[in-house]
């Protein structure tokens, strides 16, 4: 999604491919014939196809996206999303009518003591929230530092303060469905991208992507690679799914700094 890129290392290292087994079975032969060693295909991996599909369904658009994760992932599944600096709640950059809405809030963030799906965001640092600057307002800083703002949660105005830390808490499914339901439908698939390796042994399976973009605010292509990690029940469903992609690669592309 592209309004919710997440800034992470631009390094990765894609898993080595598994040796195929092969079976051999032997022939029985007549008279003082040594027996002759049959090669047989080796078994396909299903849970190979099933990352093939899900990646796929992730980069067409949100309905596929969704309805992946509905169908592949298990009832207890986690997906772990990128590591960064921040509060871990989202928001709807594309409100028509400017209103800077909580989305989705991470648990165990430093948000999740303070926010509620549904809280409107005021003021932050004492600059009113508005169509022109809700998506410029100044949430940065460095780990540990205090960002104060207004928020409305049903008729009642709420001084808060948040401290920005480090989010990593993977969610669950219902709570993936919920976060990607937040997401831009009409921007959500890149301009282009490309499958070019899933490889796997037994229920991990690592998939290496490639998308092709256009920066939304300054309109330059980006382009970048995807390395994703999957681990399946013994029902074959996913189970846990993480990525380590080049985000912060893709930013400094579209000409984007990470500020200290």
């Amino acid at each position: 999604m592209k309004k919710n890129i997440t800034i992470s290392t631009a390094m990765y290292r894609t898993a080595k491919a598994v040796s195929a087994i092969t079976l051999l079975s032997l022939a029985a032969c007549g008279g003082n014939e040594a027996p002759v060693a049959e090669a047989v295909a080796p078994m396909a991996n299903p849970n190979i196809e099933t990352a093939k599909q899900w990646v796929t369904a992730m980069s067409t658009g949100q309905a596929e996206g969704l309805a992946a994760v509905e169908s592949l992932m298990a009832d207890d599944g986690k997906l772990v999303r990128g590591r960064y600096v921040g509060f871990g709640f989202t928001w709807d950059p594309s409100d028509g009518e400017g209103r800077m809405i909580v989305g989705t809030v991470t648990p165990e963030s430093p948000a999740a003591a303070v926010l509620q799906a549904g809280d409107e965001f005021v003021s932050v640092r004492g600059v009113e929230v508005n169509k022109a600057n809700m998506d410029k307002l100044d949430f940065r800083g460095k780990p540990g530092e205090v960002v104060e703002a207004v928020i409305l949660r049903g008729e009642e105005t709420m001084e808060i303060a948040v401290t920005r830390g480090v989010i990593s808490t993977p969610i669950s499914k219902a709570q993936s469905l919920e976060w990607m339901s937040t997401g831009d439908g009409e921007n959500w698939a890149p301009d282009k991208w490309e499958l070019h390796e899933a490889v796997g042994n037994d229920n991990v399976v690592y998939v290496w992507t490639q998308n092709w973009d256009t920066d939304e605010t300054s309109g330059l292509p980006v382009e970048a690679h995807t390395v994703t990690r999957f681990v399946f029940n013994d029902a074959g469903q996913v189970s846990r799914v993480a990525s380590l992609s080049e985000d912060r690669f893709a930013l400094e592309q579209a000409g984007w700094n990470i500020s200290r």
